[in-house]
């Protein structure tokens, strides 16, 4: 574990379901990163973030699924959101406990106090830690006092809020600092290092968590054979061979027709959108069902993107013998467009070839950021050329003056020609497959630009 996934001491949100809290979190944080809707129960898995203000030093905050308790102490059922998933919500609330210096207990000031949040103050209160209690959903100072009134029996401190409207947040963000033990070094020198992004991204149940789980040695992830078990895009920060790596876990995207629900439509919405700031984008198939026209057309969309990815044919241990080799093919024949993106065999059960995912993402990585000089484009393209010549359109041979690399991430290249329009899209590929080999971009999506001029450049080394 990485020193670094300890830097910044931890405040943690708790409370019952649909008490405000991811609501929260984003304000805190200052980003929408959590789903947030009125049906109980959308948050899940725990998400991290980072709380900074003027003046204050930056702290981690953890939001949490709602949590239901008995007075035993006891998982009790939850609403239809959280069905079935209560004792996970309560283990991953616990885990973040455990390593949290505060809670910031959550509670709705519209509703009141209700037995709910008595049985989980009394679970929170054993675990002998600074807690705050925060009041949601107190509009003004004139409703303070009525709508706080009840919670004083908790025993806690207590400050009124408003997350959806942002009342007192600035207080909330001074009183929760206040409660966290100073630190040896400046926390701002000790916050987590960047690390690469990889994206999780898929249809429900193809496994998606299971093998963040696995490959980053921690039970971070909540996993059920019920699909659809991911809502929000989640942030898991581990350390691999002196390596630091955030995993990004999505929501399983389904086809636009089959959503109806609207908490989905957004889990849908945010899933895509990760693969835009994630470094690397791991599409995860399930290999027991073949590559489906939903796959396809997430494949369409990740190429179309020029989106660095890797495809992970997961689930190989229930395949027969044989199988695996067969539905690679089939894959394979499919990314005939693209042929670059490697495809790699794994299995989240068994381990089978994990420790290949990321050293091969790396690789990927730094392929997307090469970049070359000027004059050894051009060396490279006169060589190009004279193995095989662009071939003749309207009885005339198109002329390349020079060759530049206009940007990296991914690699983007332009080719300066007599006649744009007149490059066939083979000699294009051509062209392309030519680079690739010169330069050792392998995996790494590239751009081929073809622009229009009438005169040569002379290019510089």
């Amino acid at each position: 574990m990485s020193d670094n996934k300890e830097a910044l001491p931890i405040v943690v949100l708790c409370g019952r379901p649909n008490v405000g809290k991811s609501t929260l979190f984003n304000r805190l944080i200052k980003s929408n990163r959590a789903i947030t809707h009125d049906m109980p129960g959308v948050t899940r898995d725990r998400m991290e973030g980072i709380v900074r203000r003027k003046g204050l030093k930056p702290f981690e905050i953890v939001d949490t699924g709602g949590i239901t308790l008995d007075a035993a102490a006891n998982v009790a059922d939850g609403p239809q959101g959280i069905r079935g998933f209560e004792a996970e919500i309560l283990a991953q609330a616990d885990e973040a406990l455990s390593r949290a210096a505060a809670v910031a207990f959550v509670v709705d000031g519209k509703d009141g106090l209700l037995p709910l949040d008595e049985h989980l103050a009394a679970h929170i209160r054993r675990k002998n830690m600074p807690v705050l209690c925060v009041v949601n959903k107190v509009d003004g100072l004139e409703r303070e006092d009525e709508q706080m009134a009840e919670f004083h029996a908790l025993g806690f401190p207590l400050l009124a809020v408003s997350a959806e409207h942002g009342y007192q947040i600035n207080a909330l963000c001074e009183d929760l600092a206040a409660m966290l033990p100073e630190g040896g070094k400046e926390w701002e020198e000790l916050e987590k290092k960047p690390g690469l992004r990889l994206c999780m991204l898929g249809r429900p149940n193809a496994g998606k968590s299971s093998l963040i789980n696995a490959i980053s040695g921690q039970e971070r992830m909540i996993v059920s054979d019920v699909a659809g078990t991911t809502r929000d895009s989640v942030d898991v920060r581990f350390e691999k061979d002196g390596h630091e790596y955030v995993f990004v876990d999505t929501a399983g995207v389904r086809r636009r027709a089959k959503i109806t629900d609207t908490v989905e439509k957004f889990s849908v919405n945010s899933a895509i959108k990760s693969t835009t700031k994630a470094g690397i984008t791991l599409l995860v198939v399930d290999s027991d069902d073949g590559l489906s026209q939903q796959d396809k057309r997430l494949l369409d969309l990740l190429d179309k993107r020029k989106t660095p990815f890797i495809i992970l044919l997961n689930k190989t241990d229930l395949l027969p013998r044989g199988k695996t080799e067969e539905v690679k093919k089939e894959v394979l024949e499919a990314l005939a467009f693209c042929n670059h993106v490697p495809v790699m065999p794994v299995s989240a059960a068994t381990g089978f070839n994990l420790g290949k995912i990321l050293p091969l993402a790396e690789d990927i990585h730094k392929e997307c950021a090469i970049r070359i000089p000027t004059g050894r484009l051009n060396r490279a393209m006169e060589e190009v050329l004279a193995r095989h010549q662009p071939p003749l359109a309207n009885r005339r041979r198109v002329k390349f003056f020079y060759l530049t690399q206009a940007e990296s991430e991914p690699p983007t290249f332009v080719f300066f020609v007599s006649d744009a329009a007149a490059v066939p899209e083979s000699y294009a590929r051509y062209l392309e497959k030519s680079l690739r080999k010169m330069f050792g971009i392998k995996y790494a999506p590239m751009r081929i630009h073809f622009r229009s001029s009438h005169q040569k450049r002379s290019a510089r080394a």
